[in-house]
């Protein structure tokens, strides 16, 4: 196979690899479900904060909700001011994931989690 081949993505007989078709990849936006998940877990749970995820590549922005034993959820949300504007209305503190990270409570969650499902 020849480099122009490649670059266009072809093989030798001149079709297209699979998996390449070049299109954008389509994002499923929030719902309503996603709303009263994160509704429900809010009002739920103890202690919970809220993380705004920016938009990237692969996703739309989230909010990731974090209680106070590290047990957390994340799901779609239309935009960075509506997650903020939800966790303000539910007594959720809130913070830009990209600025304060996540915190340190989340891994031991998970951790305990991984060492549970290995028992």
């Amino acid at each position: 196979m020849g480099w122009l081949e490649r670059l266009r993505g072809r093989n030798r007989t001149g079709m297209r690899r699979p998996g390449r078709s070049g299109a954008a990849t389509t994002v499923r936006g929030s719902d309503a479900a996603d709303e009263a998940h994160l509704h429900a877990f809010a009002t739920t749970r103890r202690g919970v904060e809220g993380f705004v995820e920016p938009r990237t590549a692969v996703s739309d922005v989230t909010l990731l909700l974090v209680a106070h034993d590290g047990e957390w959820t994340r799901r779609r949300v239309p935009s960075v001011d509506w997650a903020h504007r939800f966790a303000n209305q539910n007594g959720v503190p809130s913070y830009d994931a990209a600025v304060v990270g996540y915190p340190a409570r989340m891994r031991e969650y998970n951790r305990r989690r991984k060492q549970q499902d290995q028992a």
